[in-house]
């Protein structure tokens, strides 16, 4: 099979939203199922089909969606309805919108300083000698809870307190 050229794909457009509340760990997949039953709902079932909606990544407490250019406006309005996402209730707040993921990649790294991939909740990482679990990662501060025998403890870190 050969790749159609640039001239005849068709254009997309790159929505960068903000997950609330922070620090709850939201599977790709719901939140595309959650974002399409909103978007159905809002706007009927032809309308949301011609979005042509995907859940690309989630990246520090931010979702990467993707949409067909043109109907952003209609995704942005179906993000902001979007309430429940597998019995969890969150909030999608629409931040930017591009034609490139890098340029997103690259305003959240500004707006946030959280590189991709690097502290995102749920990964394991070691401090000060201790195995702990990201639980929350935005802007500057990083929350972080111990893994222990019998109790779990709570660690505020800040951006000072990380080693590259």
């Amino acid at each position: 099979m050969t790749l159609r050229p640039p001239t005849l794909r068709e254009k997309r457009r790159y929505i960068l939203a903000r997950i609330l509340p922070g620090g709850i760990a939201v599977d790709p997949k719901d939140l595309f199922y959650a974002i399409a039953e909103a978007a159905t709902s809002l706007w009927g079932d032809d309308l949301a089909s011609r979005i042509h909606l995907s859940v690309v990544a989630i990246e520090c407490g931010h979702a990467f969606i993707r949409c067909r250019r043109g109907m952003e406006r209609e995704l942005a309005i179906a993000l902001s309805t979007t309430t429940v996402c597998r019995g969890e209730k969150i909030a999608l707040r629409t931040l930017a919108i591009s034609g490139t993921m890098e340029s997103l990649r690259t305003r959240l790294k500004k707006a946030t300083g959280c590189r991709a991939g690097a502290m995102t909740p749920g990964t394991d990482s070691v401090f000060d000698g201790r195995t702990v679990t990201t639980c929350f990662c935005e802007s500057q501060k990083i929350d972080v809870i111990e893994k222990g025998f019998k109790n779990t403890t709570r660690f505020y870190l800040t951006a000072e307190d990380l080693e590259e």
